[in-house]
């Protein structure tokens, strides 16, 4: 038998560079996350304040900034503190932490998605049965069966990642805990870890962006079947801000599991990791408010509440 030294503790990498360069990414960092948070906070509080957004839709919505609110901080938190300081350890159970969380709300945000796009379907699709299809129970329903398959994956893949023996070097070439580096830190045999992260996050995948595609397939051609240029623009309005937002999401997922090892690099992850954790959370609040005529709308009287 071998003798080895299991790892109690992990040393997150993250960038290269001197402490300009780390000033810098803690500047960048920073800004990003504050602005994702007051963006998030912004959307819940007005939709909650105002009558007029209290809808299925705008319930997604609000559930939507508060999943961006609790992912941005499972990561940019410690990304900060790293930033800061020479010592980049976090603790076996802290990897572990950080890890449930970023694959609970990875994987509830995708779900959430994908309702969101079912929600688009019938409002388009079939108006006149909305108020039954889409009850605010069956949306809490969505929102909690969102949670309940967010929770599967991430007590399933938490599990048995780290429940395999780590020994030797103890270093992630990322900001954060990801599985793909702490799989190849372990000196256990993964195969099965790999099989399971292949079933479990491809079904995961494969069908809430179906969900989404097909759902959007039935939503154009329905849009395309209006016959005023005024009715496909109000139609297409409802839709447009969740398309880009799924666009942003699954387009960055894919870049960053679907394409061979071979093609990307550890650095070039790094980036793309950002863009998923960070700046997507930033940039939700301000597309959905920005392209949507009934948050505008909220926003002007909530205005006018306050000067008054």
């Amino acid at each position: 038998m071998t003798n080895f030294t299991r790892v109690s503790e992990f040393i997150l990498l993250g960038f290269r560079g001197g402490p300009g360069i780390q000033m810098l990414l803690f500047l960048i960092f920073l800004f990003l996350y504050v602005i994702a948070v007051v963006g998030n906070f912004g959307m819940i509080i007005i939709i909650r304040m105002d009558a007029h957004l209290h809808t299925p839709m705008y319930a997604f919505l609000q559930s939507l900034s508060f999943l961006d609110i609790c992912y941005s901080s499972t990561i940019a938190p410690r990304a900060l503190i790293n930033c800061l300081k020479q010592d980049h350890t976090i603790s076996f159970s802290g990897c572990a932490t950080q890890f449930f969380f970023l694959s609970l709300f990875g994987t509830t945000e995708a779900f959430l998605l994908a309702a969101m796009a079912y929600d688009r379907f019938i409002a388009i699709c079939n108006p006149l049965l909305y108020s039954v299809s889409m009850s605010h129970w069956v949306c809490g329903l969505l929102v909690s069966g969102s949670y309940s398959w967010g929770a599967v994956n991430a007590v399933t893949q938490t599990t048995m990642t780290f429940t395999l023996t780590f020994c030797g070097s103890n270093e992630i070439n990322d900001f954060f805990c990801d599985v793909p580096p702490l799989l190849s830190l372990s000196c256990s045999d993964t195969f099965i870890n790999q099989l399971v992260l292949l079933a479990l996050c491809g079904s995961i995948i494969v069908s809430t962006f179906l969900t989404v595609f097909v759902s959007y397939i039935y939503i154009i051609s329905t849009i395309l079947k209006i016959r005023t240029v005024q009715g496909r623009q109000k139609a297409f309005s409802t839709c447009a801000s969740h398309l880009i937002g799924v666009c942003l999401f699954f387009g960055t997922v894919f870049f960053m599991y679907a394409q061979p090892s071979a093609v990307s690099s550890m650095e070039q992850s790094k980036v793309v990791s950002i863009f998923y954790t960070i700046v997507i959370p930033m940039l939700n609040p301000l597309i959905y408010s920005l392209r949507n005529k009934d948050v505008k709308q909220a926003l002007k009287r909530s205005k006018q509440r306050f000067c008054s």
